[in-house]
């Protein structure tokens, strides 16, 4: 009894002793700072006064930064029909439809008669007045051209007609200014008929 009690005591003892190494902890880490993310709500539900969502189908069309794109289709469909437009289209549209809803918003703001129809029959005329103002270009170079084949033509006749004028000019012309030289030979065809011309030998 006294000997377990002295074994338990000792024990103790040594496992409370200061000089006993104490266990290290794991160094802690320093906090890392949370980001918290804040969500900027689109031009369409900042206009309409209502909660942007995430999955807010006009956010990705009517940034925070563009109100007035927003404003003008507003204008003009209202937020209920571009919402059901939007949601009727596959994403790989709705830009496209989101910049054809604005650009006709503007034309009918500009023109509240006609629209953007009066937008397309205006540059539908200027379509027409270029084509004719081409037509009649093209017209005109045609017309150069053939004046141009023509002169050419009249140029090479010219040219034709002076050469053959001028061949027998300068034949007679010539005849014209040596009649001496041709008395000279004849003179001398004479005198070779006659043996005047070699009266002593040719070799010495």
């Amino acid at each position: 009894m006294d000997s377990s009690d002295t074994t338990t005591t000792g024990f103790h003892h040594i496992s409370s002793s200061p000089s006993s190494s104490p266990i290290s902890s794991p160094p802690s880490l320093p906090a890392t700072p949370t980001t918290v993310v804040i969500h900027s709500p689109c031009a369409a539900c900042k206009i309409l006064r209502r909660r942007c969502a995430g999955n807010c189908v006009l956010a990705p069309y009517f940034p925070p930064t563009e109100p007035l794109k927003f404003t003008t289709a507003h204008r003009v469909f209202g937020a209920s029909n571009i919402i059901k437009l939007l949601q009727d289209l596959p994403e790989n549209q709705r830009a496209d439809a989101v910049s054809s809803m604005v650009y006709e918003a503007k034309a009918r703001i500009r023109d509240p008669v006609y629209g953007c129809t009066g937008a397309v029959c205006q540059l539908q005329k200027q379509v027409d007045e270029l084509q004719a103002q081409l037509a009649q270009a093209k017209a005109e170079l045609t017309n150069l051209q053939a004046q141009h084949g023509n002169l050419l033509a009249l140029i090479c006749m010219e040219m034709a007609r002076t050469q053959q004028d001028c061949t027998p000019q300068s034949v007679d012309g010539a005849l014209a200014a040596s009649p001496c030289m041709f008395q000279s030979d004849a003179d001398f065809l004479d005198e070779i008929s006659q043996g005047l011309v070699w009266d002593g030998p040719l070799w010495l």
